[in-house]
């Protein structure tokens, strides 16, 4: 019964009315073939395909040879099945067959289907093709060059072919094809090694030459269509020659025309590309090496990462014995390599960078380094192996789904993660395979055509709805991936301490340290003992912990100090591990539990207001961007306003800052608050806490005194770095205190009250607590310590006419008189003003003695000990050197240019480059250097816990510095290369601007 438009419709045909004319073409053949066209990937394109190849039998055996075809089709399901497979999911092995007529009948074999041919065998066919005796210890290509570099290619085809036709119809399992595919590549090396003798005739002799496959090839789990990673080793025919450069040179041209052999385009295409790239020195490097050059290399030189490549190492093709000392060799470095400093730490960061590089329109769709891919599979197993394989040599395979199954049965990783984990890895291999087998090319990013999705959805056996249960299925396993590759490592650590019964194997403690200190872990056993206070038991508490820990394990590991980030975890879940809200945040809102992990593994800053403060957790679910100075001090004027108890009112008030502290150090730890919104909300932070705390001191004196009204109106005038808005975490509020008495009291009288008010608000503020404290320092005063701590408008006004000196003019550019009585600060921003912007300017004299005062700071002010380049306030190109070139500027002319007159750095300089008395390009350099130092003094005191101005010298302190400012791992030196770069940069210009 012939089939109707509907038929062929329902079978996946997509065009069922060119389909009807192709299946009229085959005549009676036609109905046999229906159904098996329809079991294909894409039936249109082996019908097609099928059509063109019945022409170019014809062309090749005349009438004869399309009947065998046809007949062998209708009359052998297996052949024809088979035959149709590989047309429907592969154009590129189709086109094989229109050149190449004569090998449909190499798809008739019926053993096909369950036997796998020798790697031998496989070997001695590509030999055989290019004339050359697989027997012979050293092979040589006797069939002439260009037609031997052909041959190969039509042999290495035809095996693919018969390959390709047992996995498409016969489910092979995807570790099979890859293995064999692997004995395929083997092959074709030792066949192009042949014809690469062959060109250089006795010469060849002089040298043995090995090639050693790495990556998938020496794992045995090669791609359809892959890069053949190898390393080249050469030795003398005769040992007395060792040394003779011109066994170099033979080994090295044997090699590169093995590379040329096997990459070449020619009239029969290409295979692949060999690459070396692995070798010592990667291209830089020479083509090949003596074992005994490796070895010293390896030893001497190699990087982490090439310790892991080793993993793979296997000897296929040219001198075997030579191949096989090679990997003797370096398989004790290989199984060693975890134990050296930071490998896991430095691996992990490689894998980072491989997905940070891939273009972002590809990245959802790469199956093999984009997140949830091969690589992610890849990575974790190898890292397992290297860390767990110097103790246990069972673990130690090469290959990926054999090395997992190894893992999971003897307990480094949970069985059901390894399932899980094998299934993913197998159907994403699948994928690739299917993805690369249609056109024979390199590929690893899913297509977004619906008719390619709708045939490899076909091609891997989704008939019904090809295209959305492929992208369901894909994104499933790419989801299992991400989630177990974050789990993989630290799951088993778990099962190991918490007493959970069971029949699984598990981590013995020994293995568990081994796997923690290799993880980046100091103390490995302390970190076994938190994680055992953490997940033991069968309360709800425990399994929580233990499914929220193998994400939060691998957080802080990526952190510069995770032992201080699990133990900071400890305290901080100790503290509120009852509190409902908090295990659920952590479990539901995974943004949450992954900003808690870096913060407590970065900055003891951050980790020490946590831990007094672990309701701050909460925080992390919101948006942490600086609240306004009138909202924290409303909120605090309200708390104040509902406690009679006054030091109940001044810890209401530190815990509200405590808790701002830690809003804007975690935005900053997180990347999410600019350098200069920092300097502002510490700013704010401390205004709003000097307006609270001074309404209670007053309330406090006046209780004490027993006064009902103040005698006097109090301000408090910012100084310095917090006058300009440019707090650190470390810095003293510097400021004046300021009064004027009230209309008829008493002057003696106000001005106690104003001293006893403004000592009360020191005092309150520099009390010990749990939260950092509050030194206001009123040290730039009139006469310093020796003078009076609070003063009338009047007494400073005296005082600046007759007594004030250029370094006091130059204090006051940074005063904002923000806090207290509106009044009061109106009128001293009224007196100081003509002071700091003097009409006419500076006077010569006075610019003098700046550029004096300041040459007595940096000779006489710089700690004993400091490194000049690396003090971040007084060092060259530091704070001190931009700020004190920037206020030079606007003493000599805020009189004029109003934009000037601002106590901020930044909005200064950017002033003077509008008022052209800086060139541009100098107020950039100056902007961009202020930034840097301040965002490194802000980062060191959140990594240190503690104030610094200098670059931290401490290893661990100056990497979780680096961190802060948003380097990867590794990348301390980088970053101090680049602060000094800045910072001389800025030198350049003080010098050229301020002298």
């Amino acid at each position: 019964m012939k089939a109707t438009s509907g038929d062929l419709a329902r079978l996946g045909f997509g065009d069922a009315k060119a389909a009807l004319v192709g299946l009229a073409i085959l005549g009676e053949s036609a109905d046999p073939l229906v159904a098996l066209l329809g079991r294909t990937a894409d039936p249109d394109q082996a019908l097609a395909c099928l059509l063109r190849l019945l022409e170019a039998v014809a062309d090749q055996e005349a009438a004869d040879g399309r009947e065998e075809l046809l007949a062998a089709l209708v009359h052998d399901e297996g052949t024809a099945m088979r035959l149709l497979c590989v047309l429907g999911a592969s154009e590129a092995l189709a086109h094989h067959l229109t050149r190449h007529p004569d090998h449909w009948r190499e798809l008739r074999d019926p053993t096909l289907g369950s036997t796998r041919p020798a790697a031998y065998a496989v070997r001695a066919g590509l030999l055989r093709a290019v004339g050359a005796d697989p027997t012979d210890a050293a092979p040589v290509a006797t069939v002439q060059d260009a037609a031997a570099v052909d041959a190969l290619r039509v042999e290495y085809r035809r095996v693919l072919l018969r390959l390709a036709a047992r996995d498409l119809a016969h489910d092979l399992g995807v570790d099979d094809a890859a293995a064999e595919l692997s004995d395929l590549a083997a092959g074709t090396l030792e066949a192009a090694l042949a014809v690469g003798r062959a060109r250089l005739g006795e010469a060849a002799g002089e040298a043995r030459l090995a090639v050693v496959a790495m990556g998938k090839c020496g794992g045995h789990e090669l791609n359809y269509v892959s890069d053949v990673d190898v390393i080249f080793l050469h030795a003398a025919a005769d040992p007395e020659r060792q040394d003779d450069p011109s066994v170099l040179r033979t080994a090295t041209r044997l090699a590169t025309h093995l590379i040329q052999i096997c990459s070449d385009y020619t009239a029969e295409g290409t295979i692949w590309p060999v690459d070396a790239a692995l070798r010592p020195e990667g291209k830089a490097g020479p083509l090949t090496r003596t074992l005994e050059s490796h070895q010293g290399y390896y030893e001497r030189w190699a990087k982490p990462w090439e310790f892991q490549a080793l993993l793979k190492a296997r000897a296929v093709a040219g001198d075997l014995e030579l191949g096989r000392a090679f990997v003797e060799m370096t398989a004790p470095m290989v199984w060693t390599a975890a134990h050296r400093e930071g490998f896991v730490a430095d691996t992990q960061a490689m894998r980072r960078r491989v997905i940070d590089h891939i273009p972002a329109k590809e990245v959802d769709r790469q199956i093999k380094l984009g997140p949830g891919g091969l690589r992610d599979v890849e990575f974790a197993v190898q890292l397992l192996q290297l860390v767990h394989g110097f103790g246990d040599d069972r673990i130690r395979e090469p290959t990926t789904l054999s090395a997992l199954h190894a893992l999971s049965v003897l307990g480094y990783v949970g069985r059901e993660d390894g399932e899980s984990l094998h299934e993913a890895y197998s159907f994403l291999r699948s994928l690739e395979h299917r993805m690369q087998l249609f056109a024979l090319r390199r590929t690893h990013v899913v297509p977004e055509e619906p008719a390619s999705l709708r045939r490899l959805g076909r091609s891997l056996g989704f008939r019904s709805e090809p295209e959305a249960t492929l992208a369901k299925v894909w994104q499933h396993h790419r989801r299992e991936v991400r989630r177990l590759h974050e789990k993989l490592f630290y799951r088993p650590l778990l099962t190991a301490v918490a007493r959970i019964p069971g029949d699984e194997l598990r981590l013995s403690s020994e293995a568990a340290g081994t796997r923690l200190a290799a993880l980046g872990y100091g103390d490995p056993q302390a970190a076994l003992r938190n994680l055992e206070a953490l997940t033991s038991g069968v309360t709800r508490r425990a399994k929580i912990q233990r499914a929220l820990l193998p994400a939060m394990l691998s957080w802080f590991a990526e952190g510069v100090d995770p032992d201080a980030g699990l133990f900071g975890f400890r305290r901080i879940s100790e503290r509120l591990g009852t509190t409902p809200w908090y295990l659920k945040t952590l479990r539901d809102e995974g943004e949450v539990a992954e900003r808690l992990a870096h913060l407590l593994s970065t900055s003891r800053y951050v980790t020490g207001l946590l831990e007094v403060e672990p309701a701050g957790v909460r925080m992390l679910a919101e948006d942490i961007t600086p609240l306004t100075a009138r909202a924290i001090g409303e909120e605090m004027r309200s708390n104040v306003s509902r406690q009679p108890d006054l030091d109940k009112a001044v810890r209401s008030i530190r815990a509200v800052r405590r808790r701002e502290l830690l809003r804007v150090g975690a935005g900053d730890v997180l990347g999410l608050t600019d350098v200069a919104d920092v300097g502002a909300a510490l700013s704010r932070i401390t205004d709003a806490t000097l307006e609270a705390t001074l309404e209670v001191a007053g309330r406090r004196v006046r209780r004490q005194k027993d006064m009902e009204e103040p005698p006097t109106r109090i301000a408090i005038v910012a100084m310095g770095r917090y006058g300009g808005f440019e707090l650190s975490y470390g810095s003293d509020a510097d400021v004046l205190f300021v009064h004027q008495p009230v209309e008829g009291a008493d002057p003696h009288v106000a001005s106690t009250y104003a001293t006893a008010v403004a000592n009360e608000v020191r005092n309150l503020l520099a009390q010990a607590g749990p939260d950092p404290s509050l030194v206001v320092d009123a040290d730039l005063r009139p006469e310093g310590k020796q003078g009076a701590l609070v003063r009338t408008l009047d007494s400073y006004a005296a005082y600046y006419a007759r007594w004030s000196k250029v370094w006091e003019a130059q204090a006051l550019l940074r005063a904002d008189a923000v806090v207290g009585d509106v009044d009061v600060r109106r009128r001293f921003t009224e007196l100081i003003d003509p002071l700091r912007y003097p009409a006419g300017g500076l006077s010569e004299d006075d610019v003098i003695e700046v550029r004096r005062i300041k040459a007595r700071v940096d000779t006489e002010r710089l700690p004993k000990g400091a490194d000049p380049q690396l003090h971040l306030k007084l060092g060259r190109g530091g704070l001190a050197d931009i700020e004190w070139t920037i206020q030079l500027l606007q003493m000599r002319h805020a009189a004029e240019i109003e934009g000037l007159r601002t106590p901020r750095t930044l909005a200064a300089a950017s002033a003077a480059a509008e008022a052209g008395l800086l060139d541009p390009d100098d107020a950039r350099v100056l902007s961009e250097a202020w930034r840097t130092v301040s965002r490194v003094r802000n980062a060191a005191t959140l990594a240190r816990g503690k104030p610094t101005d200098q670059l931290p010298r401490e290893a661990q302190e100056r990497a979780a510095v680096a961190s802060i400012l948003g380097y990867p791992a590794g990348c301390t030196d980088e970053m101090v290369n680049d602060y000094l770069r800045t910072t001389r940069r800025a030198r350049l210009v003080v010098d050229r601007v301020f002298w």
